[in-house]
């Protein structure tokens, strides 16, 4: 007899599994968030200033793959050729450093759409822009020039989107880097020309500060300083926000410590608003984005050796903390394309699964 699909998700959760999906969030409750659903479109986008073709973008998204009609979002982001060198991101599988393989392995996959470069959608967009929902990412950082340094400069431009066909555009900001401030005012004027096209927009909100690192723990992964970035994202007009998920707290705390008079904090985020639990973490983003209405989707973190558990959980912890979706690069990609196309069922399987709910 086949295992159901949830008796699957427990068992690849393993000893974290009671942990994570007996979970009951009291913190914010959940009849606070807008829950991803089958019409959010209808009941979230549709009260926005967005226009009638950025809700026919986001719908078609939202109408792809495998999650279709749930609400939930399932991408397949290759952008590393640039952000972390194509020899270092392709060599685990050389067959992606062709961008055809990239599109194939999210149709098959059964993703939502596919997020890329300019270069890698554009060399196959007559064949496949019609076949999945396109995201152009318009903004790297480069790695190229010495010494590296955190900065996003644009590489295209939002009418090249249009004119491939994309349905979204995407783009990164380091928050908390020197360079942040262009990058908010480039991505913002991006973001409105992109509406104003009819095209759906998604902000990578990453931190980039080595003062965030502080001796053996990195608040680059804290929620109360990722939750804020999630706010300025939203802020500028993203109708989904990209984030790493949180594995600890008390940025805001553990900066002032070391030099006081950084940003402005209250108790209340470390003992009302969230808790030491990963999906209290990770509700405290869905939070900053709106109380959901700017939908939370976590990366899927690079690969190792327990990607099909490690993804499976971040999907429950995503998924039960109220956020829209995984997009998941390297540890898809950087294995054979039947594997990569595995994982990404075993992370659609939790937002599939009835059995896993909103905590």
């Amino acid at each position: 007899m086949a295992k159901s699909t949830f008796t699957h998700i427990q068992e690849l959760l393993g000893d974290a599994s009671e942990y994570l999906l007996d979970h009951v969030c009291r913190t914010v409750p959940k009849e606070q968030l807008h829950i991803p659903a089958r019409n959010c479109v209808d009941t979230i986008w549709i009260n926005s200033d967005r226009n009638i073709r950025v809700l026919r973008s986001l719908e078609t998204m939202f109408s792809h793959g495998r999650l279709h009609g749930t609400g939930y979002l399932s991408i397949l982001p290759v952008d590393q050729g640039i952000e972390h060198s194509a020899g270092a991101s392709f060599a685990p599988n050389p067959i992606y450093f062709d961008p055809e393989n990239i599109v194939r392995l999210a149709i098959e996959a059964g993703c939502n759409a596919v997020a890329s470069t300019r270069g890698v959608l554009g060399i196959v967009a007559r064949k496949y822009a019609h076949k999945i929902p396109f995201i152009m990412k318009i903004n790297h950082n480069e790695l190229l020039s010495y010494p590296n340094k955190h900065d996003q400069i644009l590489f295209a431009s939002v009418r090249e989107a249009y004119e491939m066909g994309a349905v979204a555009v995407g783009a990164t900001i380091y928050f908390g880097s020197a360079e942040c401030q262009h990058q908010i005012e480039e991505v913002s004027r991006a973001f409105a020309a992109a509406h104003d096209l009819g095209m759906a927009t998604i902000l990578w909100c990453y931190l980039r500060n080595p003062a965030f690192k502080i001796g053996d723990k990195d608040y680059h992964l804290s929620a109360d300083l990722t939750g804020q970035a999630n706010h300025l994202g939203a802020t500028i007009g993203a109708d989904i926000v990209k984030q790493k998920l949180p594995i600890l707290n008390g940025g805001y705390l553990a900066l002032n410590k070391e030099k006081p008079g950084y940003g402005k904090y209250d108790k209340r985020m470390y003992d009302q608003l969230s808790t030491d639990h990963p999906i209290d973490l990770c509700r405290y983003q869905v939070l900053n984005g709106y109380n959901g209405r700017v939908g939370l989707i976590n990366s899927g973190g690079e690969s190792g050796q327990n990607d099909f558990q490690d993804a499976v959980k971040t999907a429950v912890i995503n998924k039960r903390a109220g956020g829209m979706g995984l997009i998941s690069g390297r540890k898809t990609f950087q294995r054979p394309m039947k594997e990569g196309v595995e994982l990404f069922h075993a992370i659609q399987d939790v937002y599939l699964c009835n059995e896993v709910t909103v905590a």
